[in-house]
């Protein structure tokens, strides 16, 4: 899990998105975030569901790059809500063990 975490760090996004997504962490709620986000069914674990995020995000990111019309900020900085949401769970959880 470690190394989930350390590639997140890794990050290397503008300002104002992560300062958007930091914003709205704090209204983080699993249930309905991912649910939004990775489809109805059982939650997978913090992990699991950080890898998924990880990877829409890096589509997103690609599209920001590229200027594709298909991109949505909204989209992108709710993806990065929930990654941060994630890796808040996936911390308290280690910090716990």
């Amino acid at each position: 899990m470690k190394d989930i975490l350390a590639m997140l760090n890794s990050l290397n996004r503008p300002r104002l998105l992560i300062r958007a997504a930091r914003a709205g962490a704090n209204e983080y709620r699993r249930e309905q975030h991912l649910k939004r986000h990775l489809g109805y069914g059982p939650l997978p674990r913090s992990g699991a569901a950080l890898m998924r995020l990880m990877e829409l995000e890096d589509d997103l990111n690609r599209q920001r790059r590229t200027s594709d019309a298909a991109y949505s900020l909204v989209k992108h900085v709710d993806i990065l809500i929930a990654m941060m949401g994630e890796a808040r769970v996936l911390r308290a959880s280690q910090g716990t063990c």
